[in-house]
C-alpha cells in the first residue's frame, strides 16, 4: 500500500473519533414526548453528524486492517465486526435521532389528544435504540479486542495501544456484570469516550508509522 493511503486512512479516524467527541459533547439529555419536540432540532443536528462520521471511521478502520494484516486474517475479521458495530449505530441514530423527531413534530399542536397514542410509539422507538446500543457496544468491544491483540502479536503498532483496547474492553465487561447502564445518557458517553480515544490514538499512529511501511 501507498503511504498516502495510511495517512488518509489515519487521517479519517482521527476526524472520525473527533466527531463523536464533539456529538456526544452537544447530545442532548431525553425526557418527555414534548421535551423531545422541543429540542428536536438540536437532536436532529447532534445524530446527522454522527451519521456522517460513521462511513469516515469505517474508512480509517479499513486502513488500520490492511496496516496491521496478519496471516490469519483476523484483521479482517475484526474489521466485519466493526462494521456491524456501526450499522447498528447508524440505525440507533436514524430512529431515536431523525426517525422520532420528526414523527413527534407532526403532533406537537395536539399533542394533548394524542398522548395515549404516542407513548406506546416512543417507547418502542426507545427500546428498538436500546436493543441497538447494546449491539453497537458488543460489536465495537469485540473488534477491539480483536484489533488488540492482533497489535500485541504482530509488532506492527506500539504495544500501548493494544493494551488500551484490551483495558477499554475490561471495562466494559465490569460495566456489564455490575450493571452499569451503558445505555443510559452519561453511561454512554463514558463508553463512546473511551472508543473515541482508543480509535484517535490508533488514527494518529496509523498516520505516523504508515510513513514507515515500504
Amino acid at each position: 500500500m501507498d503511504n498516502s493511503f495510511y495517512k488518509s486512512t489515519g487521517i479519517s479516524l482521527i476526524l472520525g473519533a473527533l466527531l463523536i467527541i464533539i456529538t456526544m459533547i452537544l447530545h442532548p439529555s431525553g425526557g418527555s414526548i414534548a421535551h423531545i419536540i422541543k429540542i428536536s432540532q438540536t437532536i436532529t443536528i447532534t445524530h446527522s453528524l454522527a451519521i456522517c462520521s460513521l462511513p469516515i471511521i469505517l474508512f480509517g478502520f479499513y486502513g488500520l486492517t490492511i496496516r496491521i494484516l496478519d496471516t490469519r486474517r483476523l484483521s479482517v475479521l475484526a474489521f466485519i465486526t466493526i462494521s456491524f458495530s456501526l450499522i447498528a449505530a447508524m440505525f440507533a441514530a436514524l430512529f431515536n435521532g431523525l426517525v422520532l423527531p420528526y414523527f413527534l413534530n407532526q403532533y406537537a399542536d395536539r399533542l394533548d389528544q394524542n398522548i395515549d397514542i404516542l407513548k406506546p410509539i416512543t417507547n418502542f422507538s426507545f427500546a428498538i435504540n436500546t436493543s441497538l446500543d447494546y449491539i453497537f457496544i458488543v460489536a465495537c468491544c469485540v473488534a477491539i479486542l480483536l484489533y488488540s491483540f492482533i497489535i500485541l502479536l504482530e509488532n506492527k503498532f506500539p504495544k500501548w495501544i493494544g493494551y488500551l483496547g484490551i483495558f477499554i474492553t475490561l471495562f466494559a465487561v465490569i460495566g456489564g456484570f455490575t450493571s452499569f447502564v451503558f445505555t443510559s445518557l452519561t453511561g454512554f458517553r463514558i463508553f463512546t469516550f473511551s472508543i473515541a480515544f482508543w480509535i484517535l490514538s490508533s488514527g494518529a499512529l496509523l498516520f505516523i508509522t504508515g510513513k514507515q511501511v515500504k
